[in-house]
């Protein structure tokens, strides 16, 4: 036996002290002025502060070596240049920006970030931060009974993560996701913290796996990883909206997508035949469902391997595209990582001849199971790769395809871990690095390989990416839906929350599979999950193998009236929906919004989980239960109109609302604009009327900006686009309307009605346009 050998006495058997394996970065040595920032010399460590703006500061410990400044992939701006301004005292230092003072607690080092007034924003606990014998970095912040958080990325749970323990480790969760799944598809280590009104954002830009402790204490909270530095940034704020702008500005902003991408999406694991795919939109046009995207999944390939079409299945898959492409409708095919090896495979071969693949430092070539068997992994952290995979992506636009869908992107593995074994290599560029520090960004960077080798194809046509997994920045290259979620109203529930958080997290263009993927849904569920979808950024109906249908028409006539409906509402709101598209390309606000961003200090909003926002002053409230028909509806500050039937509620209150199957609660904020089109049965059919409904109050100014550009291309980019301003003023019975548009592009709206809501006979409505506008008075 073991213990009877020299095993018996491993070092790694004694007993540790208590605590002894958390170290200190201990009391500041030096401190030195370096531009924008200062570098800090502690007896345990080195420390680097910079500023990327006057209201942006990164701070960098390690505890191993010196300061490393290099970002993650996450990170795509450099630091402006800033004034800073560096002072000392035998006690405390002092690096000071317009809008920020760095204070340096000497001995032991703990760092307190304070606005220009010196109110706190961030400070450390009594324990600092530091680094463990395993490597691990960790560091500790006060919190205060009034702090609540947000964002993570995609994390199931309510809307504020205070009392959560959040690990950041790119897992693939088929298990049913509940309140207590931590790792899920996605690791954006980023959130927004909310305290009195006034926020701020923090961003741990390490790719190893790490962990957010917001549960073990009730006046502090941690970040730490398993590796590398403790890396962060702070974003002042002081509203929830510039840390928004801020965190968006390091890591990027999402582009405005195909307009295509916007409408509803079929799918199903899977849709097997050419005939079968012709089938479904057969039925969708001669049922008047509006439709634009079919989804394929892994069934249409050749034995699983990517870059083909099995011709049996899909004998004449050219002219099915071109086809469905003539009515409006684009096929979305699925491109996972895996390689499948067979030397008689182009795409493997070429990848082994190229030394493309994913390797151990020993040179083999790694491989691991997935749905083609035995499978070798392109190596996305290198340029070449990435460049190699794009083009690779001829073969699907060559076709007439302009949409791709990643999965089994985290990468996930048929095996005990779920992932690629951590002790494989990857070249990142030159700088070599194993897989358990790059782990969380391989979905990213095929994300980025995939996206931009499409973009050089598509001679100028933007593409469409739909991923699984991802990291901070996720959102420069896909949209993101929550991954294998089930048929459950508890599933519903959750997807809100998660799609608000991952809107706090920077990316804007986000859903769930509506109905549920695993398990099997029903009529109701369909119909009461389609509603929620008509709303949510990305709206895709998907569903399992081996599970009922969910098609709209599914459930019979009574379900599908409803659900036809509210997909066709899908299209009628799609002028306002890409209005925030164009806005989240600004400014990365999200589309889909919890209501604690729009009011940082109404307590009411601060945990709302079951409402969300559609840009600033449209408040959805859906049903989340079966054989529920009302529902208490919270609405904030201000007078609200119900969309449905123009009685207006006051705000600062909760009402009980009914909400009989076919409706859903919508309420539109007094003395604003909302933009609407015609219900067509694809984007590619363009609305001629275009309708502004205004939401009369009894007196004040309204405004609104309405975007609208090709849809398809990117000469957006180049100036080519139409911004309309409206505004409204009302005085008593006067309302003075005034519309200007601004830009080149010409769209092809024949006609403009502008709607008055809660208007009367008496009123006097004026407008002041050059452009001929027809005035309804409801």
């Amino acid at each position: 036996m073991l213990q009877d050998t020299s095993f018996a006495i491993h070092p790694g058997h004694s007993k540790k002290l208590q605590n002894s394996d958390y170290h200190d970065v201990g009391n500041v040595l030096e401190v030195t002025e370096t531009a924008n920032g200062a570098t800090i010399r502690c007896e345990f460590a080195n420390i680097g502060i910079r500023f990327y703006r006057d209201d942006i500061v990164r701070v960098v410990m390690n505890a191993f070596g010196s300061v490393a400044w290099k970002t993650s992939p996450a990170v795509i701006s450099e630091p402006n240049a800033v004034e800073v301004n560096v002072t000392q005292t035998d006690d405390a230092a002092t690096i000071t920006s317009s809008a920020i003072q760095v204070v340096l607690q000497k001995s032991p080092l703990r760092i307190t970030v304070e606005d220009a007034n010196g109110t706190v924003i961030v400070s450390e606990s009594e324990k600092g931060m530091g680094y463990k014998p395993t490597k691990e970095v960790i560091c500790y912040k006060e919190m205060t009974e009034q702090d609540h958080f947000y964002g993570f990325g995609e994390k199931t749970g309510f809307l504020d993560k205070r009392g959560d323990k959040l690990e950041m480790w790119n897992t693939d969760v088929y298990a049913p996701h509940n309140p207590e799944t931590n790792a899920l598809y996605e690791s954006i280590p980023f959130f927004m913290t909310l305290r009195e009104g006034k926020a701020y954002g923090l961003f741990f830009d390490n790719t190893f796996k790490s962990t957010f402790d917001l549960q073990s204490s009730t006046n502090s909270f941690s970040f730490g990883a398993e590796g590398g530095q403790i890396d962060y940034y702070v974003m002042a704020g002081p509203q929830p909206k510039h840390v928004l702008e801020q965190y968006t500005s390091i890591t990027g902003r999402a582009p405005i997508p195909p307009k295509w991408a916007l409408g509803y999406h079929q799918s199903r694991y899977s849709y097997e035949t050419e005939t079968e795919v012709r089938e479904l939109v057969k039925t969708f046009k001669e049922k008047g469902i509006p439709l634009d995207v079919v989804h394929l999944d892994i069934h249409y390939m050749d034995g699983y391997r990517v870059f083909t079409f099995d011709r049996d299945r899909f004998p004449t898959v050219e002219k099915l595209i071109e086809e469905l492409r003539a009515d409006g409708v684009r096929i979305v095919p699925i491109v996972d990582p895996g390689v499948k090896e067979d030397p008689e495979y182009p795409a493997y071969a070429e990848g082994v001849r190229q030394d493309m693949f994913c390797k151990y430092l020993e040179g083999n070539i790694y491989f691991g199971e997935v749905w083609p068997g035995n499978s070798a992994f392109p190596d996305f952290t290198s340029e070449r790769a990435r460049k190699w995979w794009g083009e690779k992506h001829a073969y699907y636009t060559d076709l007439g395809i302009e949409g791709i869908w990643n999965d089994m992107n985290e990468p996930a593995i048929f095996n005990e871990t779920k992932t690629m074994d951590l002790k494989v290599m990857h070249d990142y560029d030159g700088d070599p690095r194993t897989h358990r520090e790059l782990h969380n960004i391989y979905g990213l960077m095929m994300g980025k390989a995939t996206y931009e080798g499409m973009k050089d194809q598509l001679a100028g046509r933007r593409p469409f990416l739909l991923t699984r997994a991802g990291y901070a920045g996720v959102q420069r290259y896909a949209a993101v839906w929550t991954g294998d979620n089930r048929s459950f109203w508890e599933h519903l529930q959750l997807s809100i929350p998660m799609c608000m958080n991952l809107g706090m997290s920077g990316v804007p263009f986000t859903g769930p599979d509506v109905g549920g993927f695993a398990h099997d849904s029903n009529g109701e569920l369909l119909t009461r999950w389609t509603q929620v979808g008509t709303f949510t950024p990305f709206f895709r109906n998907h569903s399992a193998i081996n599970t009922l249908r969910q098609e709209p028409w599914s459930f019979g006539e009574k379900y599908e009236a409803i659900i036809k409906k509210y997909i066709q509402l899908r299209y009628t709101w799609m002028p306002h929906l890409y209005s925030l598209f164009a806005e989240a390309n600004q400014t990365g606000l999200p589309v889909m919004r919890p209501l604690v961003l729009e009011y940082p200090t109404d307590e009411h909003t601060f945990n709302l989980s079951d409402q969300f926002m559609i840009g600033s002053n449209v408040i959805v409230a859906p049903i989340l239960q079966p054989s529920v028909k009302h529902r208490v509806v919270y609405l904030p500050e201000g007078q609200w109109v119900n969309y449905w039937t123009d009685e207006v509620l006051e705000g600062n209150k909760h009402h009980l609302v009914e909400a009989d199957l076919d409706v859903l609660p919508i309420f539109v904020k007094q003395g604003s604009f909302v933009a609407h089109g015609e219900a067509v049965s694809s984007t590619a059919f363009e609305n001629e009327t275009l309708t502004l409904h205004f939401y009369k109050s009894e007196a004040g100014r309204s405004e609104m900006v309405l975007y609208e550009d090709d849809g398809t291309t990117f000469a957006h980019e180049n100036g080519e686009f139409l911004k309309l301003y409206v505004e409204a003023n009302v005085e008593e019975t006067n309302v003075k309307v005034s519309v200007r548009s601004d830009g080149s592009y010409t769209p092809a709206w024949k006609q403009i009605q502008l709607v008055v809501h809660s208007g009367r006979a008496e009123d006097n409505i004026t407008i002041d346009s050059e452009l001929n506008i027809e005035i309804i008075n409801k």
